[in-house]
């Protein structure tokens, strides 16, 4: 490390000033506003005085010119508004004077000038039947007359009314339509009803019928079964009644008086060895005439449930039959009256003559 010197610090001091001294006259020369060398002050000082008197002269003379010029603003408003209204008072000055000493009507070419000539004159005709209306004035043509306003008036009045009378006959004619299809299909639905019952009643027939015959069937073979039985067992006991009476008899005890045939030659049958065989065959008759007569009880019930249900069809059809010919009669009325309706409707062709008529 270096130790500085007296005489290093003399050197750094001087060269410190003279770079402060270089940097102030430096300042001085280069600083336009504040560079006074070789320039007179006072001089300078005494033209910017007159410069600023002569501003301010000039400035009082603009202000006093502007004065004198809001003053004669003023003044010519003034003179205007007074000449308007002198303007004014003389025009109805003479705006009086000719309506009260010169009107229109006093001068003598005042009717080749009047603006209502046309209003006060009388019009081209004023009625149908004017003398003036000749052929030639071309004044009145076919359909041009002074009523056509009011008959046109009238005729759409009327097909108005005819165009609501027909809008009411069609609201009318749907209307009885819907009633017609209601009273169709709550019929239908009737018929159905009807004829669903019918169909239940003769499921529920048929259901009683084939309850019946079969409890017919089950009595029939519990009485076959018992019949069975019972000549099972009388055939048992005829067997032993016989075997007892061949055992006790008198063939078995060789009695020559109880022969099959007597020995005289007479030819006569033994009635105690008959009687057990005509009573079967009369139990068998009777069993035969009980079954035919439980056959033709089945035969005729069955018969009047037939002739029932065919009575109950031919009912329902007639019932349906009605209905379609009421339901028929009825669709060609409102079909007659519809065509009635649509026949009646006034045509284009119509109002032309009608037309053509009060022309």
């Amino acid at each position: 490390m270096e130790i500085a010197q007296p005489r290093d610090l003399e050197r750094y001091l001087s060269l410190a000033k003279r770079t402060h001294g270089e940097l102030c006259r430096q300042k001085r020369i280069f600083n336009a506003r504040n560079r006074i060398i070789g320039g007179d002050t006072d001089a300078w000082d005494a033209q910017v005085h007159d410069q600023k008197i002569k501003e301010a002269t000039e400035k009082a003379r603009h202000e006093t010119f502007a004065a004198e010029m809001r003053q004669n603003d003023k003044i010519t408003c003034i003179l205007e508004g007074r000449e308007r209204r002198d303007r004014k008072s003389l025009c109805k000055a003479i705006n009086d004077f000719q309506q009260t000493f010169q009107k229109p009507e006093t001068r003598r070419e005042f009717d080749l000038s009047d603006p209502l000539a046309l209003r006060k004159d009388l019009p081209a005709r004023q009625s149908d039947n004017d003398i003036r209306n000749t052929v030639s004035g071309m004044q009145k043509f076919m359909g041009e007359d002074l009523n056509f306003h009011e008959r046109k008036k009238f005729q759409e009045e009327q097909n108005r009314e005819w165009s609501l009378q027909q809008q009411r006959e069609r609201e009318s004619a749907r209307a009885h339509q819907r009633c017609a299809e209601d009273l169709y299909f709550k019929t239908r639905l009737q018929f159905d009803e009807t004829a669903k019952h019918l169909q239940s009643l003769e499921s529920a027939t048929r259901k009683a019928v084939c309850a019946a015959v079969k409890e017919f069937n089950r009595n029939q073979a519990t009485e076959s079964v018992e019949r069975k039985t019972r000549e099972k067992k009388q055939e048992q006991e005829d067997d032993l009644a016989e075997i007892s009476n061949l055992l006790r008899g008198d063939p078995a005890r060789e009695n020559p008086k109880q022969a099959p045939y007597c020995q005289l030659g007479g030819g006569a049958v033994v009635v105690s060895r008959l009687s057990p065989l005509q009573r079967l065959r009369e139990e068998e008759c009777q069993r035969d005439r009980d079954w035919d007569r439980q056959r033709v009880q089945r035969a005729r019930s069955t018969l009047l449930l037939e002739r029932q249900q065919k009575r109950q069809q031919r009912d329902l059809r007639r019932a349906l039959d009605c209905a379609n010919l009421s339901l028929a009669k009825e669709q060609r009325s409102q079909k007659k009256y519809m065509e009635e309706v649509c026949t009646n409707q006034p045509t284009e062709d119509y109002f032309t003559q009608f037309n053509t008529g009060s022309r």
